[in-house]
């Protein structure tokens, strides 16, 4: 066989995909819709490496827009749907496919790639960093009161069909209205509006098909939340639970009536959610924090493809002017000295001869590129190398953002 990788063309798209699946356990379904995975495929962006007539590895990338600080909105490739053949490891194929896959996202102009990990030890060796957190919550409503600030009476709250279009759109409109504010977010291309009812509207786990309800103001739709709700009785009675898939708002009034709506649902004490935001405010509602059951973990994992025009591409919380030296041994267009220059309005960033301020690979500057990971914590690791005194500080403090970076759902 040749590891080879070469484009997917639509009728190979059956096989590999069952191939995809094969790899993640084999149950149909488990990666969500096989019929709007399929139409959201994007055939001349995906990949696979054949043995004969058998797929043993598949790669896509999807062509994505992600907020980063500053609020631009930066092209990026969402890689998804990497996987090699349990009999097929070891043999080259998955670096085969980041190789041919980074020269492509290079020859698109798109300065970043970024993944979600099944396992997060696989991609650092290609350049990818952890570059935002995700928080699951497990809160125990029977013990637990939020509040809601003034002017909570004045939200209605209106339970609504998720799959309506009508509902879709409204949601979505919500949804875009928050992208720019919080780097990590992604401007979902036509399509992906379908993803969360599509992928989380079927009954599972003895769960309730998914739900909505809607937050109105003055007549104006304002916020949403998507969740289930999973009954379970024992002897002292209904202990049932809620899954919360999304929730989004436009004001903190709507965003605290919601949460409060789902502590409050009957026969329910328990509410669980698996990706919040590490500075989730109902934090800062909650009469009990420790009975929320926080707990990170890595989320979207990020690599600057191209550095300078990455570094470009996002504003700056303070005035810097540094010098990096940057290893990036695979992708060794992205090696060397970089002059980045920049304050809150815009950036520069050009090759230089200068001696550097700062010494680090280009996974460090992935993990810090969304402000979410400190460049000191990563100094502080061994992984940064102060050369300037002073220059540390100065640069981590610049990176460093207001709002914690998030990516709200998986691709």
């Amino acid at each position: 066989m040749t590891t080879d990788p070469r484009l997917l063309s639509p009728s190979e798209w059956e096989p590999w995909s069952e191939a995809m699946e094969l790899a993640f356990g084999g149950v149909r379904g488990t990666l969500g819709s096989v019929d709007l995975r399929r139409e959201l495929t994007e055939f001349d962006r995906s990949l696979g490496v054949w043995d004969g007539d058998v797929c043993v590895g598949t790669a896509g990338a999807f062509s994505f827009r992600l907020s980063v600080p500053g609020g631009a909105l930066v092209p990026a490739a969402g890689v998804t749907m990497v996987s090699v053949a349990a009999t097929h490891r070891r043999r080259g194929v998955l670096t085969s496919m980041m190789r041919r896959q980074l020269d492509d996202v290079r020859s698109w102009g798109e300065p970043l790639a970024v993944l979600t990990a099944s396992e997060p030890e696989i991609y650092g060796r290609y350049g990818y960093g952890v570059a935002t957190e995700q928080l699951s919550v497990e809160i125990d409503t029977a013990r637990v009161r939020i509040a809601v600030p003034v002017g909570g009476e004045e939200i209605r709250l209106r339970q609504v069909r998720p799959a309506d279009p009508a509902v879709r759109e409204a949601c979505e409109a919500v949804y875009a209205a928050e992208v720019a504010a919080r780097p990590g977010m992604l401007a979902r291309r036509p399509g992906w509006e379908r993803m969360p009812v599509v992928n989380g509207g079927t009954e599972r786990d003895g769960m309730s098909p998914l739900q909505c309800v809607l937050a109105e103001w003055d007549g104006e739709i304002v916020g949403f939340t998507l969740f289930r709700n999973k009954p379970e009785w024992d002897s002292s009675g209904a202990r049932g639970a809620i899954e919360l898939q999304d929730l989004y708002a436009l004001d903190p009034v709507a965003y605290a009536s919601l949460w409060r709506f789902l502590f409050d649902i009957d026969l329910t004490s328990t509410l669980r959610a698996r990706n919040r935001p590490v500075d989730d405010p109902f934090q800062y509602l909650v009469s009990d924090v420790r009975r929320c059951g926080l707990r990170p973990r890595d989320s979207l994992h990020l690599r600057l493809v191209e550095v300078g025009s990455a570094l470009e591409a996002r504003t700056y919380r303070t005035p810097l002017d540094v010098v990096f030296e940057v290893e990036d041994a695979f992708c060794p267009w992205n090696e060397g000295r970089w002059r980045l220059t920049g304050d809150s309005k815009g950036a520069s960033c050009v090759r230089t001869s200068d001696q550097p301020d700062l010494t680090l690979s280009v996974r460090e500057l992935g993990a810090a590129y969304l402000g979410g990971t400190s460049l000191t914590a990563l100094a502080r690791a061994g992984r940064v190398r102060e050369m300037r005194p002073g220059a540390l500080a100065e640069v981590s403090g610049a990176f460093a953002t207001d709002v914690a970076p998030w990516l709200p759902h998986g691709f």
